[in-house]
């Protein structure tokens, strides 16, 4: 048998090309997965960059940390403490103390990016003048790099100032530096400061000051901004590599398992025969179980091949397109090679045993009888596993909507659901193959002329076919509608809940990074015509659920509460803004204790434990509601909106120019209700972008080489057909119009059943948010599936036009002769 299997290979290698590729490509995809999570996981530490040259670096608190019976959770805390001032005294006396401030600066001509600094801290990077010298003045700065030069006069959002010298650019900011006394009244508040003293005496000198830490050698990168955009670019790149590699694993299975099923069927002949020459049940099954093996192991290594080659590219990709650190690279590791191998080995295995169990069940006259008409492609697996599927897909949503609506909403659930239906479509397939195609050709079966006759009767009667060719058609058009139809539904559900929440009828917003100061709000407060001025801050609030898990929750921080009520319309589900106070808080229904009048223990965003009382309740919504405090409960959080409604009478254009004049040069933007919601309307971010986009690539390939590869095998499996078809008149045009119309009808099918997929998907989350008294509307991304379908019609077209067009220069009775 195992003879059979190589001379089967050797003689079909067409019929193998398109597993061999897709399993290639899908292992290749995997190990390059692998290399990326495994070189993410245990990347070497990035060196320091802002202070490789200081001597000893201390912290203040920035991490909160809560006793369970579990052990010790901990959470960054939304608003690090600076270090308290008696340690800073006791620092003093060790050595020089040099305080660091870091706050953005925006300037006519600069990068977006741009960061302030006291000219002192410039040392310890270490930073030197290249050009002009150090700032002595309070409207003089150094800027890194060389898009100013000294003598040139900059307009910031922090006042205008004279460039009066430039260091080098070291790739890691792009820096403004003022002197030391500017930046303290830029930047009141210093998180962090440089002792210059041994490291034992400043860690004894801060050893009763709780959560300071002290930072030398290769831990000051700690202190370093880049450190926590460095951490979450990883945990973005594992999230956005560990779906790749999930649906790469899911959509190879279903295109092996698939292909070999269809190669299976388009040689029942051959399998009938060797049936009739003696071979038993198990030796056809063993032929080809062992085609699939050999399939299989060589594709694996040629995949693991082109993933060690391919993954260096994909890193610089992703560093560069900024999905990863500037300074991640594939490191040198084992594993990724054996799990990318063995998994594509088990999955060829598992794609093939269903077809070798088909092969070897049938007797030998039925299967040569069945390889005439194509009947039975319904057995009991499909019925058993696609049933079994369908109910698995629908009583997991039945669970989520009845338990917890909000877990459908969420990215892996919401990638990983549609998954399931997607397999029940394809394996219950046949079952409405017929029917649809019927209804899909009615009205070309009625034009004038036998091709929409023959298009309905020749799609309708090879069922097997249909499916088969329909089914990498479903998989893509499913998963582009699911998906993008998932984060579109999203958002506009989050930009719904928006319009819903906001009464204000101005909004003024400080420029991001930045917030106003009292006197502002005060200035704000006072401007003629204004009947409600709410400022609010950005903070956070920290809980502990079921007394093990520490979670943390947005907050928005208000002065006044009855001034919050005349300005939004929070989705209450029960309680009172009003009853808003210093001691009490407004809790969502996603907290576990969500009662009117309960108390709760929190800790505040600078990691003040306290208990505070339940005023309100809100919805879950789109799980973006968070809570509310009152600026009492948000220490150190600076004001970053303003929301203003007009008095009776007062024209909204004079009040918004007031506005803008009480704001002062603090940059601020004026916008009336429609302008900010049309500004903040939620989008998916960069990186579920490419997430996304990188599966759909997937599975558009897969989709290509499947439909390529079947349509090709299944175009010299009907070389009589085009014979009888050209003996009975039929012209070359004819034939090739015929086999185009058949390839689109089967594109059609499977975009239709896509679709059913991604709608009833959709529908789930649709109901979910209607639990969660949100009143969105799902939507179909109709450009992307429009797309996604006519390249699916373009490449079915081609693959099975150009064989056609090749057999179609031979003689008519030269094919009738043709063996299949």
């Amino acid at each position: 048998m195992l003879t059979v299997a190589l001379q089967t290979l050797r003689t079909r290698w067409i019929t193998f090309t398109g597993s061999f590729v897709a399993l290639s490509l899908g292992v290749a995809l995997l190990t390059v997965t692998g290399l990326a999570l495994a070189s993410s996981s245990d990347a070497p530490a990035r060196a320091p960059q802002r202070f490789a040259a200081a001597p000893v670096v201390v912290r203040g608190p920035d991490t909160l940390r809560v006793s369970t019976p579990n052990g010790d959770r901990t959470k960054p805390l939304a608003q690090p403490r600076a270090v308290p001032a008696k340690t800073v005294a006791r620092l003093r006396h060790l050595g020089r103390v040099v305080e660091d401030r870091s706050f953005p600066v925006r300037a006519e001509g600069a990068p977006g990016d741009l960061v302030g600094h006291p000219w002192s801290t410039a040392a310890f990077a270490p930073y030197g003048i290249d050009a002009g010298r150090a700032p002595r003045a309070d409207g003089e700065v150094v800027v890194s790099g060389a898009w100013a030069a000294p003598g040139e006069r900059l307009r910031t959002d922090r006042g205008a100032v004279e460039v009066v010298g430039t260091v080098p650019d070291r790739g890691f900011e792009n820096a403004v530096f003022y002197t030391d006394a500017q930046a303290a009244r830029l930047s009141p508040v210093s998180l962090q400061l440089v002792v210059d003293a041994g490291p034992a005496a400043v860690r004894e000198a801060v050893r009763d000051s709780a959560g300071v830490r002290v930072l030398t050698g290769g831990d000051r990168r700690y202190a370093d901004a880049g450190h926590e955009r460095d951490r979450e670019a990883t945990t973005a790149m594992n999230a956005l590599f560990g779906t790749a590699g999930g649906v790469c694993a899911f959509v190879s299975v279903f295109v092996v398992a698939s292909t070999f099923a269809f190669a299976v069927a388009q040689r029942r002949r051959e399998f009938g025969l060797l049936r009739t020459a003696g071979a038993t049940p198990g030796q056809v099954r063993r032929t080809v179980l062992a085609e699939g093996t050999a399939v299989g192991a060589l594709a694996s290594a040629t995949g693991c091949v082109l993933g060690s080659y391919g993954a260096p590219h994909l890193a610089a990709r992703a560093a560069d397109e900024g999905l990863a650190p500037a300074w991640f690279t594939i490191g040198a590791h084992t594993w990724p090679y054996h799990v990318a191998f063995w998994t594509g080995l088990l999955v060829a295995l598992c794609g093939v045993v269903t077809a070798s169990w088909r092969a070897g069940r049938t007797a030998p006259t039925q299967a040569l009888r069945e390889a005439s008409v194509d009947t039975g492609a319904m057995t009991r697996g499909r019925w058993l596993w696609g049933g079994g599927l369908l109910l698995a897909a629908l009583v997991t949503l039945a669970v989520a909507l009845a338990g917890d609506p909000a877990d459908l909403l969420h990215r892996k659930t919401y990638v990983s659901r549609p998954m399931l239906l997607i397999s029940a479509a394809a394996l219950l397939a046949p079952v409405v193959v017929r029917p649809l195609t019927r209804l899909l050709t009615w009205l070309p079966a009625r034009l004038p002329g036998a091709t929409g006759m023959l298009v309905r009767e020749n799609t309708a009667a090879g069922t097997r076919r249909t499916a088969a060719l329909a089914a990498p058609v479903l998989v893509t058009v499913a998963l582009a509608g699911s998906l993008l139809g998932a984060t579109a539904t999203l958002n506009e559900a989050g930009a719904t809940e928006a319009r819903e929440r906001t009464a204000a009828d101005l909004v003024v917003t400080a420029p991001d990074g930045t917030g106003f100061d009292a006197a502002t709000v005060d200035r704000l407060r006072a401007v003629p015509g204004t009947a409600a001025v709410s400022p609010v801050s950005s903070t956070a609030v920290y809980v502990l659920e079921e007394g093990v898990a520490l979670i943390k929750s947005d907050a928005h921080a208000v002065a006044d509460p009855a001034a919050l009520a005349a300005t939004a319309r929070l989705p209450l589900a029960a309680g009172s803004v009003t009853g808003l106070d210093d001691g009490s808080i407004v809790v969502n229904e996603e907290w576990e204790r969500h009662t009117v009048g309960d108390r709760v223990r929190v800790w505040l965003g600078d990691g003040t434990e306290k208990t505070l009382r339940i005023a309100a309740v809100m919805t879950t919504g789109t799980g973006d509601n968070g809570v509310y405090v009152t600026s009492a409960n948000a220490p150190g959080s600076p004001v970053g909106r303003v929301d203003v409604t007009v008095a009776d009478g007062a024209d909204a254009g004079t009040v918004a120019r007031a506005l803008r004049g009480a704001a002062g040069p603090a940059g601020a933007q004026v916008s009336d209700r429609d302008a900010w919601l049309t500004a903040t309307h939620p989008r998916t971010d960069r990186t579920t972008r490419a997430g996304l986009l990188l599966v759909l690539g997937i599975a558009l390939l897969y989709t290509g080489i499947f439909l390529v590869n079947t349509t090709v095998t299944a175009a010299s499996g009907r070389v009589r057909d085009l014979a009888a078809l050209r003996l009975a008149g039929a012209t070359r045009w004819q034939v090739l119009r015929l086999t185009g119309a058949e390839s689109l009808t089967v594109v059609a099918v499977g975009a239709v059943l896509g679709l059913a997929v991604a709608a009833l998907n959709l529908t789930g989350m649709w109901a979910a948010l209607r639990l969660l008294s949100v009143h969105g509307t799902p939507g179909l991304p109709w450009t992307p599936l429009a797309a996604v379908t006519a390249i699916c019609a373009a490449l079915a077209t081609t693959a099975s036009l150009l064989p056609t067009a090749l057999a179609l220069r031979r003689r008519p009775t030269e094919l009738a002769g043709t063996r299949e």
